[in-house]
């Protein structure tokens, strides 16, 4: 009576191993061969010298009093951590003017630029890195764009480092 239980139970195992699918033996599919891929050398490229297309502070225009803004362009005057920040001092084109962009040319040449958007309201600022070299200074311009989505260059100007006063 103990051995036709064992024969039942191999039995059934036999089955649910049937059932699982574990007696597969099925061959694995064969490794495709490897395919050749053709590289293409190529020279590497040479830098090319950049130049500033003016570092000379350009004209500015005036927004309509009705979208006016005033900004305020500082240094930071600290010599580990040199910034530039540009400061919406107000005006009453708060509402409309949706953006202020930022582009300082620093005295090394790099340009940096940054954004100041919507909301805008008195005291939203920007600070972006530049050079400490002493005796040179870095180009500040700051354009607003109009409620027609027109850039308008409302400040450019030579921004020292740190200021004597």
């Amino acid at each position: 009576m103990n051995t036709r239980w064992v024969f039942s139970l191999l039995f059934v195992l036999i089955l649910l191993l049937f059932a699982a699918g574990c007696n597969q033996t099925a061959t694995p599919p064969a490794t495709p061969a490897p395919t050749a891929v053709e590289t293409i050398a190529t020279a590497t490229p040479t830098p090319v010298a950049t130049t500033i297309a003016s570092s000379t502070p350009g004209p500015v225009q005036t927004l309509p009093d009705a979208w006016s803004i005033e900004v305020q362009v500082a240094g930071n005057g600290e010599a580990i951590n040199p910034e530039i920040t540009v400061t919406c001092a107000g005006g009453k084109g708060l509402n409309v003017v949706p953006q202020l962009d930022v582009k300082i040319t620093r005295a090394d040449g790099v340009v940096e630029t940054g954004s100041i958007t919507k909301p805008l309201y008195k005291g939203k600022s920007i600070s972006l890195p530049i050079t400490s070299t002493m005796g040179k200074v870095n180009r500040v311009e700051v354009w607003a764009i109009n409620p027609q989505g027109d850039k308008v260059k409302i400040f450019d100007d030579y921004v020292p480092f740190r200021t004597y006063n």
